[in-house]
């Protein structure tokens, strides 16, 4: 099931979105969105009689977290190498706040404090019920579903600080989206979806989750081990290899098989 937070003008609103997505993530022309009765994350999934044609809604980010995103950095061994980093023995864990959230087709911002912005195609978890020191094989009791993140960094103000608070905490810093999608095993993830990031419509990154070095359940385990994960918090699972820089005017396009397509566009932050 993919649950999707839409707008048709009005307040945001929880929705399903049904159709076939192909191979390149993107829905099917006919796919309409069905109203949902409240926040599934607190009411369950209550189906209304409302549908709207996808086309004719605004998908926003399908979950703003209420309490945090959680970061998971060098998660994918090539991607450590290509920036010069060890391998950590545990999961590298960072923060991200709520407000870095934006959806599908809002602006990522750049910042005149940075010079170099990248890009980071992720898989996110979005948990679904308060949790805390979770066991490994428990993971899935309070996972809620999955989206795809953009976890972008100042690359330049990373290196600086030292701790990535600033370079990867500007509002705008966070894309999710196009949804959620809920009937995914972590075991899928462990055999392997490919994540790939498109820029301008060039493959950047071509990856796969099989390749985590940590899991999804080792990851709401470790993550859980430390602080309580609360409904709508956000796991991000780190990046593929292929990182590199954006500029203003660019499209970044991230897709993950069986999960769908989330785009965005670089904007000058004034």
């Amino acid at each position: 099931m993919r649950i999707c937070r839409f707008s048709t003008g009005e307040e945001p609103r929880f929705g399903v979105v049904t159709g076939e997505v192909d191979e390149f993530g993107q829905p099917a022309e006919d796919s309409v969105v069905v109203a949902l009765a409240g926040d599934p994350l607190y009411v369950g999934i209550k189906i209304l009689e409302e549908q709207y044609a996808l086309s004719d809604v605004r998908l926003l980010a399908p979950i703003i977290p209420r309490s945090k995103v959680v970061g998971i950095g060098r998660n994918y061994a090539a991607h450590a190498a290509e920036l010069g980093n060890d391998l950590p023995a545990e999961p590298l864990m960072f923060l991200k706040p709520n407000t870095t959230v934006v959806g599908p087709g809002d602006p990522i911002f750049y910042p005149p404090q940075t010079s170099d912005l990248h890009y980071e195609g992720e898989l996110a978890v979005v948990i679904g019920r308060i949790c805390r020191d979770v066991p490994v094989e428990q993971a899935t009791d309070v996972i809620f579903g999955y989206t795809i993140a953009n976890d972008v960094t100042a690359r330049d103000l990373q290196k600086s600080d030292v701790q990535f608070t600033r370079a990867k905490g500007f509002d705008s810093f966070c894309p999710l989206g196009p949804w959620i999608e809920t009937d995914l095993d972590p075991q899928d993830f462990v055999d392997g979806r490919t994540v790939q990031t498109y820029l301008n419509g060039d493959v950047v990154q071509d990856g796969s989750t099989a390749d985590m070095i940590f899991d999804v359940p080792a990851l709401v385990a470790h993550v859980s081990s430390v602080m309580t994960l609360l409904p709508g918090d956000v796991i991000l699972t780190g990046t593929p290899e292929g990182v590199g820089p954006m500029q203003v005017g660019d499209e970044v396009e991230i897709s993950i098989a069986g999960i769908g397509a989330l785009t965005n566009t670089v904007s000058q932050r004034n």
